[in-house]
């Protein structure tokens, strides 16, 4: 990282809720109750499908995944904004900065493509029931995660370094939360034209690629339904995808307007409200439209509290465990 030192700015500063100075600690315990929330509720979707046997399919394996990416998502970007809306000065150092980028980018660029594959997963369940054992197999649900991963750390190994290779001589104040890339862009002094295309280009195939792959999964698929014979199949093959699109819409909608939006367009204030929807508000949304919509998932819920409570009362009475 030789560009570290060939910078002379040494950190950024935050200046997203500096507007909000007597709002501050009311939003970091609301922003700290949503995070503890979306910990909580992304954990319980975890455990009950490693807790329950049930729940040992493609779908559920990847869900799982998913759950697992948005811990780490909000995990890199709440955390460092919930102290800084208690700090008077709001930095982060110039390799941090990096890496939080870094970091933020593998992540949801990982977790686009992951969403492809779940879509590919509800494809091959509804077009092809009778080889969905075959075609999903453990293999595939592996290596449909590792492909999501590596994709994810390309992208973010390309446009980190292309953000950062840019001299930052006359300002470090970022007009956001956390080290996105419009606002870092913002504040260097000199923009490279090819580096700015690369980038542009890199999100544009990040996100289109991804969903037209969902898109023509769903093509498929609402093709095979409407060959359903009775209404009761085709609304219950229905109601299984519908988690997933609501989820889809929310996620590209928002990247959509963050990445591919032309330079001229660029507002902070807009940026930074949209940016909490989807580092706070849908990963806190994910788990209830995933969960909490799923009949299945709520019995292996119960079941598994049930076990838990049953093991607790034995523990709790020797006597009854000798007989």
């Amino acid at each position: 990282m030789e560009w570290v030192n060939e910078t002379l700015v040494r950190e950024f500063v935050f200046l997203s809720f500096s507007s909000l100075a007597g709002l501050q600690r009311l939003l970091f315990v609301v922003f700290l109750l949503l995070y503890l929330f979306t910990l909580g509720t992304n954990a319980v979707i975890i455990s009950t499908i490693v807790l329950d046997r049930a729940l040992h399919t493609p779908m559920y394996f990847l869900l799982a995944i998913l759950s697992c990416s948005e811990i780490c998502y909000t995990f890199v970007i709440v955390p460092k904004m919930l102290l800084d809306l208690l700090a008077q000065k709001k930095t982060i150092s110039f390799l941090g900065c990096a890496i939080q980028m870094f970091t933020f980018l593998f992540l949801g660029c990982s977790h686009s493509f992951l969403l492809a594959a779940m879509g590919y997963d509800r494809y091959v369940a509804i077009c092809n029931p009778l080889r969905y054992t075959v075609l999903m197999g453990h293999g595939t649900c592996v290596g449909l995660v590792a492909a999501a991963c590596a994709c994810g750390f390309t992208v973010a190994q390309i446009i980190t370094p292309l953000v950062f290779h840019l001299p930052f001589h006359s300002s470090n104040q970022l007009h956001h939360f956390f080290c996105d890339i419009s606002p870092v862009l913002q504040v260097a002094s000199h923009h490279a034209h090819f580096n700015q295309i690369v980038i542009f280009m890199l999100c544009a195939l990040v996100l289109v690629i991804p969903l037209l792959l969902i898109l023509i999964s769903y093509i498929h698929i609402i093709f095979s339904i409407l060959q359903f014979p009775s209404t009761l199949s085709r609304n219950k093959a229905f109601s299984t995808c519908a988690s997933h699109l609501i989820v889809v819409t929310v996620h590209y909608g928002c990247a959509s307007f963050i990445y591919l939006r032309p330079k001229s367009n660029y507002s902070s204030s807009q940026d930074s409200l949209i940016s909490i929807s989807y580092t706070i508000l849908t990963p806190l949304f994910n788990p209830m439209i995933y969960s909490l919509r799923n009949k299945e998932f709520k019995s292996a819920l119960h079941r598994v509290i049930r076990r838990k409570l049953s093991c607790h009362s034995i523990n709790l009475n020797p006597a009854f465990s000798k007989k």
